[in-house]
């Protein structure tokens, strides 16, 4: 059956072209390792969250990603009459400009993630000087929990990447008792979620590896488009003088 223009009368041709599939497959891939920032929920000196997220970027330099930190040390809150010029807000965008994915790492707090990890993502703009920092990068979720699993916190975690319109890699980490987890030196016991925590983190660099050099064309929006036609449409058709 043969689909015509009649059938969609709502849309804007011109804004749905057909799926373009060789700008789906580039010609050249990056060859430079992939750059994963590292993001925890917790300032305690023996962070669980943070130790997680050590553990991971073990795995990750393994693999052969470059791994960076954002310390959340001395990040003030967003509405604490502070503006982005300050030091670590400047530094936490810079990172996650220079990232191609991200890792972020949350304790369970009365059901949810920490404040501290909240801060941390609501001071990364959607958009910056026209730029969108974080469409079409990956991330990967996980959390710690004191007591029994839980995936409260990795499911907030998903719906804020949404938001943020990064690609959230299916798969996760939750590691109940993380306080029986790790041993004294602060390394990951071996065990399932351990054997997780790899699977995660292998997931991430194959899922930033494929779609970096496409992010853009992955996350192109005909709502967009059409909001834009008509923006152009108005200026174009502004009076003159």
């Amino acid at each position: 059956m043969t689909t015509t223009p009649t059938t969609t009368p709502n849309l804007i041709e011109d804004c749905l072209p057909a799926v373009d599939i060789d700008s789906l497959t580039p010609d050249s891939r990056s060859t430079h390792p992939p750059r994963i920032l590292m993001l925890y929920g917790s300032l305690r000196d023996r962070s669980y969250s943070r130790l997680c997220a050590e553990e991971g970027a073990r795995i990750l330099e393994r693999l052969g990603a470059e791994v960076r930190f954002f310390n959340p040390s001395g990040l003030p809150l967003v509405d604490d009459g502070v503006d982005a010029g300050h030091p670590k807000v400047a530094e936490l965008r810079d990172l996650v400009t220079w990232c191609e994915g991200m890792v972020w790492s949350s304790p369970e707090r009365h059901g949810a993630m920490t404040g501290m990890m909240k801060t941390q993502i609501d001071w990364i703009p959607l958009s910056l000087g026209g730029v969108r920092p974080t469409q079409g990068k990956t991330l990967a979720v996980m959390q710690v929990s004191g007591g029994s699993q839980s995936f409260n916190t990795v499911n907030q975690l998903r719906i804020l990447g949404r938001w943020m319109r990064l690609l959230t890699i299916p798969n996760q980490s939750s590691v109940a008792r993380a306080w029986d987890e790790f041993d004294e030196a602060g390394r990951m016991k071996p065990s399932s979620f351990y054997n997780r925590l790899v699977d995660v983190m292998e997931e991430l660099v194959r899922f930033t590896v494929l779609t970096r050099d496409i992010k853009d064309n992955l996350v192109d929006r005909y709502s967009e488009r059409v909001e834009s036609r008509e923006e152009l449409s108005k200026r174009v058709n502004a009076p003159k003088g």
